[in-house]
């Protein structure tokens, strides 16, 4: 493992990005949004993820020009078609789409079909906050997971974020309905180690906590079992409905990577307007100071409050540089055509 500065990380996956086919204001944005996941330790959809955005690039499953268009206006309701353009892009103008709205209305409504993957989710979130609006949003994808009782995947782990601004600190959700992402399971494996708790079963339907047999098997465990399973199936369903878009069933036959075709919903709402910054200010630190205060159990030193962990983690890789996987960051840098010693590692771990 590697720590490579927050700066030189940006730098490089956005030239890779620019030699994949993006204008260079459009590679810094989804680049920053890589960066920026790896550095609060969400490594699944950071760099890990950037050799599979080129290669969609490349493909043309992604069309790097491509921008969101009108579809539908009804009240504080829009519904634009993502045109199959960057996930990121495309999530950005939603998220400022409906705070616009709910700037004027209290509550603004944008809704996204035939998009592609918005990379890390919790990342409009915590964009949302830092403008002070209270954020929902979640994705319906491929199916990669299967229903419960089931074996073969039905369903999308459709990922699920909400936000609540905060002066000391925001409180954002980010999680998919499955226990782990397959992309967690992508870093457990390569770290070599195990999963903290069962994420799926390998092929002879047995639970383990060892990434690579579910990675094989496809069936990945839903959060809290049946009640994860009824969770996906309803968010896959209204991101459809909402969007005029694909529900995962229609997802599926396209083909061309994860999420492209998704149907992705936001919600988002302006505190300032209902009971004011000051109430929600103080309703937010009393969650997070009742939630921090908890007796830890057998095996915690102290509670967090969602989020608080990004925090944390943000903080020291600013100062320390980005932990980085040494084959990953290889891949990185020959996507963005560099050669010699131009990027070296700061320290080795």
């Amino acid at each position: 493992m590697a720590r490579i500065q927050f700066e030189t990380v940006l730098e490089v996956v956005t030239e890779a990005f620019v030699r994949a086919g993006m204008r260079p204001e459009d590679a810094r944005i989804c680049a920053r949004v890589h960066t920026e996941s790896s550095c609060d330790g969400v490594y699944s959809h950071g760099l890990n993820r950037v050799a599979r955005f080129v290669d969609y690039l490349k493909r043309g499953w992604v069309d790097a020009g491509a921008r969101p268009t009108l579809v539908k206006k009804l009240g504080v309701i829009e519904i634009h078609d993502g045109n199959r353009g960057p996930g990121i892009l495309n999530a950005f103008f939603a998220t400022d789409r409906a705070m616009a709205i709910a700037a004027a209305q209290g509550v603004g409504i944008v809704t996204l079909r035939n998009t592609t993957h918005w990379m890390r989710g919790g990342t409009y979130g915590w964009y949302a906050a830092d403008k002070g609006y209270v954020a929902i949003g979640w994705t319906n994808t491929e199916s990669c997971m299967p229903s419960w009782g089931g074996k073969d995947t039905r369903l999308g782990n459709n990922p699920f974020m909400m936000a609540v601004p905060r002066g000391k600190g925001h409180i954002v959700l980010d999680m998919a309905m499955s226990q782990y992402s397959y992309g967690k399971l992508q870093v457990t494996r390569l770290k070599g180690a195990q999963l903290p708790y069962p994420g799926g079963f390998d092929e002879d339907g047995n639970l383990t906590s060892e990434p690579g047999p579910i990675e094989q098997s496809m069936r990945i465990l839903p959060m809290g079992y049946w009640k994860g399973s009824g969770f996906a199936i309803l968010l896959d369903a209204l991101a459809a409905i909402l969007s005029e878009g694909l529900a995962t069933n229609r997802i599926d036959p396209i083909g061309r990577g994860s999420c492209t075709g998704a149907s992705q919903v936001f919600i988002l709402f302006d505190p300032r307007q209902l009971g004011g910054e000051a109430f929600s200010e103080q309703v937010a630190d009393s969650v997070v100071d009742y939630v921090n205060s908890s007796v830890p159990d057998e095996r915690s030193k102290e509670v967090l409050y969602p989020g608080q962990s990004a925090l944390r983690i943000r903080a020291e890789h600013r100062a320390n540089g980005i932990v980085v996987d040494d084959g990953v960051w290889a891949e990185v840098l020959g996507l963005a055509g560099v050669r010699g010693q131009k990027f070296e590692k700061t320290e080795d771990r």
